[in-house]
């Protein structure tokens, strides 16, 4: 059903090729925030995986903003994302 508010969610070459996610930290007040770039991996969702400079750190990032921190190894325990902001 049609209300008439759709919008085309933009083309996934169009996605920014760097992200910084800003993260709760568990241990004090405050945010952590950890620049990441595209690679040429999807994630589960079909969106591009975007990854910190360790390679430790990978996330699905969707064209909308919506982060999904992927495992990158056992016993790995993500924060809890607050948001992501295209970097230009």
């Amino acid at each position: 059903m049609s209300t008439g508010h759709e919008t085309e969610a933009p083309h996934e070459d169009r996605q920014a090729e760097a992200y910084e996610v800003v993260f709760a930290t568990t241990d004090q007040p405050g945010e952590d925030v950890v620049r990441m770039t595209r690679t040429d991996a999807a994630g589960p969702g079909g969106h591009p995986v975007y990854e910190d400079a360790t390679g430790i750190l990978r996330a699905e990032i969707s064209s909308g903003g919506e982060v999904r921190v992927l495992a990158t190894g056992g016993g790995q325990e993500p924060a809890r994302v607050l948001r992501a902001r295209a970097v230009t």
